[in-house]
């Protein structure tokens, strides 16, 4: 029987159906092992401190983190509630990011397909982003005093430098050839710009977005260390300075679960928004 037989192919075909099938499958296991190492992590947090291997100054048990919580809930710990102190620190870290995407994005575009402006931002971008942003908090100070002015531009600035510069890497990588095909059936530049070059940019751009809200809540513990009456950020200064260990890492937890659930909202709008990365 010839080998390109319809009957010689068969299992062929019937192998190749079935490979959907499996890779379906493999995004169902990633869940399952991060639950699985989380609590994974928690026993072992669990064990040591119960066993007595860890000293509660330096890693307090899980029961003690929730006590702690109970404690900011109601307002025991500085007087502050800890429905203001998330309130503080999600208006400064969302203002500061609404703000590097509603200002990042264009200063993206325009380096990525302006010759003029990209000589005239990049330099400035490229200067002060590998600058910590402890290093230029006394100049925001000093400039615009210690109200949230100060606090929301330091964590703008970090923010922004991320955002252009991913917008203009993905400008950069934008297909010449459907420039040019844009442009040989009568394309405006600003339509070339909005149908061929921003979606060609889109996945950098949220790139960008997720690595600059990182850096923003990076920096949000640094500008609410500095004339802070509220703020996650403040409350575990407050509490490493009485060595409050349980509150730290109630703090500590609490930034991190606001920023996973921030990275959790962009994957979804990455996933509706460029269905087709990673698929090429």
């Amino acid at each position: 029987m010839d080998a390109a037989s319809p009957l010689a192919a068969a299992p062929v075909r019937r192998a190749l159906r079935a490979l959907p099938r499996a890779g379906a499958a493999r995004p169902m296991l990633i869940p399952v092992v991060s639950a699985a190492t989380v609590l994974g992590l928690l026993i072992l947090w669990a064990l040591a401190t119960h066993l007595g291997l860890i000293k509660p100054l330096f890693l307090p048990p899980p029961e003690a983190i929730l006590a702690a919580l109970g404690q900011a809930w109601n307002g025991d710990l500085d007087g502050a509630t800890l429905g203001t102190h998330v309130r503080d620190s999600l208006g400064r870290v969302m203002s500061a990011f609404g703000l590097a995407a509603l200002l990042g994005i264009p200063a993206g575009l325009a380096m990525g397909t302006n010759r003029i402006a990209r000589g005239m931002l990049d330099p400035v971008i490229e200067f002060y982003r590998p600058l910590p942003p402890l290093a230029y908090l006394p100049l925001m100070i000093i400039w615009f005093g210690i109200g949230e002015l100060s606090k929301v531009l330091l964590i703008f600035l970090a923010c922004f430098a991320p955002v252009a510069l991913a917008t203009r890497s993905g400008v950069l990588s934008a297909s010449q050839d459907q420039i040019n095909a844009a442009r040989s059936l009568g394309a405006s530049r600003w339509q070339v710009i909005r149908h061929v070059i921003l979606p060609a940019s889109l996945p950098e751009i949220l790139i960008g977005l997720r690595i600059g809200m990182g850096v923003g809540w990076t920096t949000l513990v640094a500008a609410e260390m500095v004339a802070a009456t509220a703020g996650l950020g403040q409350l575990v200064l407050n509490a490493s300075n009485f060595l409050r260990t349980d509150v730290v890492i109630m703090g500590i937890l609490l930034i991190g679960l606001f920023a996973s659930l921030f990275e959790i909202a962009m994957r979804w709008i990455e996933r509706t928004l460029v269905p087709w990365k990673g698929k090429a």
